[in-house]
Formats: C-alpha cells, structure tokens, sequence
C-alpha cells in the first residue's frame, strides 16, 4: 500500500515551521512530507501557489492547512491528485464566501479586537494593507499553550495577512468532490470554535476530532493532530499492483 504524500499548509500570522512538531511526528513514522510557504497576499494567488507545488508531486497528496490554510486548501484542493483534505482549526468556505462572510456569521473571537495594520507596497498601484496581531496580545490570544517566552518570539517574526484575503470569495470548495477531516480547537481564541464546527459539519467531513486546546494545535497537540492526518492517509492510501 502506497501512502500519499502530505502537503502542510500554514496559516496567517505564522509560517511553515508552525507545523514543526506535526512535520517531525510525520517524518518519524516515514511519511513523505512538504511544507511550501503561503504568502499571504490573496486567497487566489495563495491557492494557486500551493496547487503548483502539489501539481509537480508525482503521486496523490493529502492536503493538510491549519487556520487561513483551510480556505487555501478548499481552492488548492481542485488539483487533480489531491486525495483528501485535513483541516486544522481551519476556515472551510463555500464557493463565493469569504473569510470575513464566514466570521461574521458567529460573535467574534479575541483575535477582532486585537489586530493592527500596516501598509505594504504594490507596484503600480496603491499600498495595500496588512493585518497582524498585536505583539502584546499574541502570547494569548494566537500562542497559548506555548512557552510565553516562545510565544514572544513568535509575535515579533509573525507574517502578517493581506487585509484583501479577508473579502476575497472562495473560487472552489473541494471538500464538495474530496474527502475531507477536521480538527477543532476548543480553546481557539484566534477563530470563533463554532466557525470550525459549522465549516467542518457544512462539508460533511468522514470524520472531526475535538481537542482540548488552542489555535496551534500543531505545537501543543502534534501526535495528536498527525494521528488525524495519519488516518486520512491510510482512508486515501492506493494499493499496490
């Protein structure tokens, strides 16, 4: 039996070696693991940088995106090879729907009130502007469960998210034609758990696992989290000839 190859999809406000932990789990248990940077300057462009790394994996490819990375992979997943898809605290939208549609249908999370902004260049046009989270706020409302000094680390070298990716509509929702897990975080004070809840019951997910924990369950939970991708593996796993 020949296991896909797994593709980890970071989120905003952090970078791939937030799935660090998850990355090491897999790696131990001989899974073939990728995790590309998300530039997180558009839904569109963040999908299709994403799908042009899945589309050169020889293979099928289990994708996996924590946060932000579940709309990713909602519109990366349309590539062909993709087998399954694994979110993690993670916005699954709807063709057409935004992330801040999406949100705004639940009472808002610690995250709203403690976002700052910052403007960034676009050439030949106007500065666009940038959301991240306030350092001061980040230990608790994005880092918990992580050591504070850690978690200081994390808020001064976090990447910030393009403030057009909040209203920008999903162009795809492949949960509608790939299996598809979720996994909540109970304790998440960066997204609202009832968004994931309502995201991951609304694509009818083979399965959802609930953890006592919050938003980077990847560092806090990894044997966990990677049990769930572990199984969406074997369930999309092809059989040798």
């Amino acid at each position: 039996m020949s296991l896909p190859t797994v593709v980890l999809v970071h989120g905003a406000f952090a970078d791939a070696a937030s799935w660090a932990p998850v990355t090491r789990e897999l790696l131990d248990r001989d899974i073939a693991v990728v995790v590309p940077p998300v530039y997180l300057r558009s839904l569109a462009e963040d999908a299709a940088a994403v799908r042009s790394v899945v589309d050169q994996i020889d293979g099928p490819v289990v994708l996996a995106g924590h946060s932000y990375g579940g709309a990713v992979i909602g519109v990366a997943g349309e590539a062909e090879n993709v087998a399954g898809l694994v979110f993690v605290a993670g916005y699954v939208l709807e063709v057409g729907e935004s992330l801040g549609q999406l949100q705004g249908g639940f009472p808002d999370s610690d995250l709203a009130a403690n976002l700052v902004t910052r403007s960034y260049p676009i050439a030949g046009a106007e500065p666009g502007t940038d959301f991240a989270v306030a350092p001061a706020a980040f230990p608790a409302v994005f880092a918990g469960g992580l050591d504070p000094r850690v978690a200081e680390v994390l808020a001064v070298s976090q990447r910030p998210l393009s403030g057009a990716a909040f209203g920008e509509p999903a162009a795809a929702a492949a949960w509608k034609t790939k299996p598809g897990w979720g996994v909540v975080a109970a304790a998440d004070h960066t997204i609202n758990p009832d968004v994931e809840r309502f995201g991951y019951q609304r694509a009818g997910l083979r399965a959802v696992v609930e953890l006592d924990g919050p938003h980077l369950l990847m560092q806090t939970h990894p044997a966990q989290v990677a049990d769930v991708i572990v199984t969406a593996l074997r369930e999309t796993a092809t059989v040798d000839a």
